[in-house]
């Protein structure tokens, strides 16, 4: 009796030694340990790779990660390009651009959508009431981004061009100063700017929103060589990113904590704007067709020579993430 009880737990053993090696493939310690760099921001839209990064999901994963910080997803994506980063967070507007140069790239997915995220603040004082006072200001924005593309979906909405505003480009880090120095009557940004600078301006500050015009993604984009000669590594590293967006649904106050000191910013900023943001690793039809909505603006306006729209579903990789998390493909090829 006592032979036949050791060999049914040997069995379980056996077994539940093959479930974990199943979901965790790179923790065998016989596997040597991947290095790769990460650009990516201090924005909240990066909060998974910042979970991921505190928890230790990146070296669960058998990747040794070393960090590349920026202050938006823009400059994180010139860093992949410059063949500076294997990895890059971004928005979707930089990277409208980069396939418009030719940029051979991939979105390999999703970290985080929001509809809540860009606005346009404005200072009181500058005589705006409305957003049809915006008509002959001088508003701020940072050219080849969200910033870009939102501030001329806002004006569209409310029946106004940019050549009925004074358009001034900014760097994101420029916009308090200018806010503050009313070198500028608006801005088009987004967090944490968005809500810091209208903390400094207090009563004077009125921030205008429209969920219904815009819904913004933010991405992991890899260089497509890089992504066909390494599978197992963008395989280890979406891994990581799920493992952050189950501990960030199930334990969002900590996951709050972890970005606030990892960033250095006051905890209550970023439990303010937590929940504009949808954090979840997927591939969305949303996706597709933002890109393909935001270079029929870049070509209207003339901030591209391309008259042909690209074929996007070329620059999104599907298999690696279908093979980590396949219920997430919600997008149409």
């Amino acid at each position: 009796m006592f032979r036949l009880l050791l060999a049914i737990l040997c069995v379980f053993a056996m077994s539940g030694c093959e479930k974990a090696l199943i979901d965790s493939p790179a923790r065998d310690s016989s596997q040597v340990r991947q290095k790769i760099t990460v650009a990516f921001t201090t924005q909240p839209q990066s909060t998974l790779v910042h979970v991921a990064f505190a928890k230790g999901y990146f070296s669960d994963q058998g990747l040794d990660v070393q960090a590349l910080m920026h202050s938006f997803g823009k400059a994180a994506l010139e860093s992949l390009l410059d063949g500076k980063a294997d990895f890059a967070t971004v928005a979707e507007t930089p990277l409208v651009f980069s396939v418009l140069k030719g940029d051979r790239i991939f979105v390999v997915a999703n970290i985080e959508s929001s509809s809540t995220n860009n606005a346009i603040l404005a200072r009181k004082d500058a005589g705006i009431a409305s957003p049809l006072d915006l008509k002959g200001k001088a508003v701020g924005f940072t050219p080849g981004t969200t910033s870009d593309f939102f501030l001329d979906s806002f004006l569209t909405a409310q029946g106004l061009t940019r050549q009925e505003i004074r358009p001034v480009a900014l760097k994101p880090d420029e916009m308090a100063d200018a806010m503050a120095q009313k070198k500028v009557d608006a801005i088009s940004t987004w967090n944490y700017p968005l809500t810091l600078i209208s903390r400094q301006l207090g009563a004077n500050a009125l921030v205008f929103f429209d969920s219904q015009i815009y819904t913004e993604t933010f991405n992991i984009a890899a260089m497509q060589d890089y992504v066909h000669k390494n599978p197992e590594t963008v395989k280890r590293f979406l891994r990581a990113l799920v493992q952050a967006e189950n501990f960030v649904t199930k334990h969002p106050e900590q996951a709050q904590d972890l970005m606030a000191d990892a960033i250095k910013v006051d905890k209550a900023l970023v439990r303010e704007v937590w929940s504009a943001f949808n954090y979840q690793v997927a591939l969305d039809q949303t996706l597709l067709i933002t890109l393909e909505d935001e270079t029929r603006w870049a070509m209207k306006n003339k901030q591209t020579d391309q008259t042909a729209m690209p074929a996007y579903a070329n620059f999104i990789h599907v298999d690696s993430l279908r093979a980590v998390k396949p219920e997430a493909i919600r997008i149409n090829r």
